[in-house]
């Protein structure tokens, strides 16, 4: 978006614009594949798996690792492909790079739009989960009030600027850390204290047997896919790495296995320490686990860890957001006059920080499935387009074509599109419908902003 199409032709055309040049400014390269795989990890965060553990166990009939397990498969796939394509081209905008290089800006326009509704949902779920979690431990204050609380404070913040939220986010990370080799150790410690026979090292994958068949967990899988959002933040590190073109495959990929073991070892142990799916609340029901595994002392603690975890996620989320925004008002794609200025005194956009706080009111009457799922829709279409883009860089385009390379650059990336839509089409309905109309709107919109495909199509940048 920071620059219009250099291409004369159609606006559908693939068209490759040029990257820097001469007298470009290099970062220094000293990163590793150690260093971006733990990056990765920490961008992923953690607890993460407990913000839908409720509402998936229950959808799944209390097989939640087995769901996790359907969605890391699917993942390896598309994390294979997203290597692919950060070898071709090691440059910041994931998904929209790679299918706006290989398909044309119309196409990768579509794939950023739809990834704009992941960065807008995004912070409302942080809210939402901050006044769910909050209104637990204190019960007689209105989860509407914490959320609205949060909101005004993450959007104070992002207003007057903020310095050393990496430091800080550091810090929220290695405390998640901690909390989860305590929460390990008393859960195996309460598992080992249960009566023979009372523990059945199955039922998280067999479930209990009142959601039948194997549609649930594909459901549940679709939802899941929210927590591997972030499996891909390692390319956005690409001008300092060290032989980024082998290094990026390598890291994006071992960060997939790594979360996705985490996510499912985690989901694992917590069923077997608290094989119930009768929650107080599904929305909250990681404290039923804490309290069953730790007593009062591990739910305080996990609340502590968690909300302290979110509202690091909301600050980061909303201030991308609202950055996004601002560029693609800067440069035309959004009205300019309310999008692309900022505060003379802050020198931050503040009319766009605003219009994200506005929308993430939402998160006071919307439910947190319908939210989940809504960005998993987003990540969805963006996963498809990554690896639709392998087949068309690769096999189409550089004619990569022997038997091997058949299976490398077509079966795979073929395989990994067909689960994607397989986990996509497991969506609810209502999710789906939100996602279609999402990106009715940005069609609409793409006409409009072209005169009908008259004009050349705006370049979206989305590296904030």
């Amino acid at each position: 978006m920071a620059e219009q199409h250099a291409s004369t032709g159609s606006p559908w055309s693939t068209g490759t614009p040029t990257i820097g040049g001469p007298a470009t400014p290099q970062l220094r390269r000293v990163l590793g594949v150690p260093s971006l795989v733990l990056f990765g990890l920490v961008y992923m965060v953690p607890l993460t798996l407990f913000t839908t553990y409720g509402i998936v166990t229950q959808l799944t009939g209390g097989r939640l690792p087995l769901a996790y397990l359907v969605t890391l498969v699917v993942m390896l796939f598309t994390a294979r492909s997203y290597g692919l394509m950060a070898r071709a081209f090691p440059y910041a905008g994931s998904a929209y790079t790679y299918s706006q290089r290989s398909f044309g800006p119309g196409i990768g326009f579509m794939a950023g739009w739809a990834l704009m509704l992941d960065y807008l949902f995004l912070p409302m779920i942080n809210y939402l989960v901050i006044g769910i979690y909050l209104n637990a431990a204190f019960p007689t204050v209105p989860n509407w009030v914490f959320i609205v609380l949060a909101i005004a404070a993450v959007t104070v913040l992002n207003t007057v600027g903020i310095v050393s939220v990496s430091r800080t986010n550091t810090v929220i990370i290695a405390v998640q850390a901690i909390f989860i080799v305590v929460f390990v150790a008393l859960a195996i410690v309460a598992i080992n204290g249960a009566g023979p026979g009372e523990v059945d090292l199955t039922a998280p994958f067999v479930g209990t047997g009142d959601s039948e068949g194997f549609s649930p967990v594909l459901a549940g899988a679709a939802i899941l896919c929210l927590s591997f959002l972030g499996f891909d933040s390692v390319s956005t590190l690409a001008e300092e790495t060290r032989e980024p073109q082998r290094a990026l495959p390598r890291a994006i990929t071992l960060v997939t296995v790594l979360a996705g073991i985490l996510f499912v070892c985690l989901a694992y142990v917590s069923h077997l320490s608290y094989p119930s799916h009768a929650f107080a609340d599904p929305d909250s029901a990681a404290l039923d686990v804490m309290t069953s595994v730790g007593g009062q002392f591990l739910a305080v603690f996990f609340t502590a860890a968690y909300v302290a975890g979110a509202s690091g996620s909301a600050l980061a989320s909303q201030a991308s957001a609202a950055r996004i925004l601002f560029a693609m008002g800067r440069d035309g794609v959004l009205p300019r006059r309310v999008f692309g200025r900022l505060s003379a005194r802050f020198r931050t956009p503040v009319t766009a920080i605003l219009i994200v706080s506005v929308i993430s009111l939402l998160s006071v009457v919307v439910d947190l499935g319908l939210l989940s799922e809504t960005v998993s829709f987003g990540a969805l279409v963006a996963f498809s387009a990554v690896n639709l883009s392998v087949i068309k860089h690769y096999f189409v385009d550089r004619g990569r074509r022997s038997g091997a390379d058949s299976v490398r650059f077509l079966v795979l990336p073929l395989i990994g599109f067909g689960l994607t839509v397989w986990l996509w089409t497991s969506l609810s309905s209502t999710a789906l419908t939100i996602g279609l109309i999402w990106l009715a709107v940005g069609m609409v919109w793409l006409v409009w902003l072209t005169r009908g495909f008259r004009r050349r199509t705006p370049m979206l940048d989305l590296s904030e």
